[in-house]
C-alpha cells in the first residue's frame, strides 16, 4: 500500500487535536515572550526541549510504549524531521527577537500554505476547492491583521532584514517538518517516538551553545523556562496525533487559530487590547476554519 492510499482514520478528531495543539503552542509562546532577551537563545531552546521530555515520557508510559515505543524502523525519516524541526525552532525564536510580533506572526502564516502544497505534491493528498478557499481565507485574515504593522515600518535595518529572512526560512522548515511528521505517522511510527526524538535532538542543539555563554536563571525565569518545555512537549504530542487522523491539507487551515489564542493571551497577560483590525481578521480566520470543517461537523 502506498502512502497516499492509506486511509484517514478520523478527520474530525485530527482537527480537534490540532486546535488543542495550537493552544498549547500559544501557551509556550507566552512563556517565551515573558522571558524576553534575558536568556540566550540556545539556552531557551535547551530548556524548551529537555523539559518537553517529561510529558513525552509520561505519554509513552501511559500508552504502554516505554521504552519500546522509541524503537523505529525509519531512522532516516526521523533524522530529516528532527533536523528540520530543530533548525526551525532556532530560527523561529530568533525571528521573534528580531521583528515585532505582528511581523513575525505574518511570516509564520506562510507555513500552513506551504504545508498544504507540500502535502499535495509529496503525499498525494487532495487539494480540493473547499480547502484552497479555507487556506485563502486564513491567509487573508493574517494579512488584514499584520499588514498595517508592515506599512508602519520604514527602511529596514540590518536586524529587521535578517528577521524577515529567518521568518521565511522558518515557514519553509516548519512546513517540511510537518510533512515529514505526516509521512512517519502514515508509515506506522508512534506519536510519542516522533516527538521524543525531536525533543532530544533540539536539546542537544541547544546544549551545543553552552560555550557561547548561558545565564543562571532566577526562580521566575526558571519557572518560565520549565513551563515553556512542558507546554511544548504537550503541544507536540497533540500535533503528532492529529496527523495520524487527518491529512496535512485538511489540518493546514487550523494553524490560523493560533492567532486567536495569541491575542487572547496577549490581553490577559500583557494588557494588549485587540483592535478593530483584529476583529476583521479574526472573522476571516474563523471563516477559513469553518470552511475547512468536514461536512458532518457543520
Amino acid at each position: 500500500m502506498t502512502v497516499a492510499a492509506l486511509p484517514v482514520l478520523n478527520e474530525r478528531l485530527g482537527i480537534l487535536l490540532r486546535i488543542l495543539s495550537t493552544l498549547a503552542f500559544a501557551t509556550m509562546g507566552v512563556c517565551i515572550k515573558a522571558l524576553g532577551d534575558v536568556v540566550p537563545l540556545g539556552q531557551v531552546v535547551f530548556f524548551r526541549s529537555i523539559f518537553a521530555l517529561m510529558p513525552l515520557v509520561g505519554f509513552l508510559w501511559w500508552c504502554g510504549d516505554w521504552p519500546r515505543g522509541l524503537v523505529t524502523r525509519h531512522r532516516v525519516g526521523h533524522v530529516v524531521r528532527c533536523l528540520l524541526g530543530a533548525t526551525a525552532m532556532f530560527t523561529s525564536f530568533a525571528t521573534i527577537r528580531l521583528l515585532p510580533l505582528a511581523e513575525a506572526t505574518m511570516l509564520s502564516y506562510l507555513a500552513p500554505v506551504m504545508l498544504a502544497l507540500l502535502g499535495w505534491a509529496y503525499l498525494g493528498e487532495r487539494l480540493t476547492t473547499r480547502r484552497v478557499a479555507s487556506i485563502a481565507l486564513g491567509l487573508s485574515g493574517g494579512a488584514v491583521f499584520c499588514l498595517p504593522a508592515f506599512a508602519s515600518v520604514g527602511a529596514l535595518s540590518d536586524g529587521a532584514a535578517l528577521g524577515l529572512g529567518l521568518g521565511l526560512v522558518t515557514a519553509a522548515l516548519t512546513a517540511g517538518a510537518l510533512v515529514q511528521v505526516r509521512k512517519l505517522t502514515l508509515a506506522g511510527e508512534g506519536a510519542g517516538a516522533i516527538a521524543f526524538w525531536f525533543a532530544v535532538t533540539s536539546a542537544l542543539g541547544g546544549l551545543g551553545t553552552l560555550p557561547m555563554g548561558w545565564v543562571w536563571p532566577g526562580p521566575a525565569t526558571g519557572g518560565l523556562l520549565i513551563c515553556t518545555g512542558l507546554a511544548g512537549g504537550i503541544a507536540h504530542i497533540l500535533m503528532t496525533l492529529s496527523f495520524r487522523h487527518a491529512g496535512a491539507v485538511a489540518l493546514a487551515p487550523f494553524e490560523y487559530i493560533s492567532v486567536i489564542w495569541a491575542v487572547a493571551f496577549g490581553f490577559l497577560f500583557f494588557a494588549e487590547v485587540p483592535s478593530g483590525t483584529f476583529l476583521a481578521a479574526g472573522t476571516l480566520i474563523l471563516a477559513g476554519a469553518y470552511v475547512a470543517l468536514p461536512s458532518k461537523t457543520r
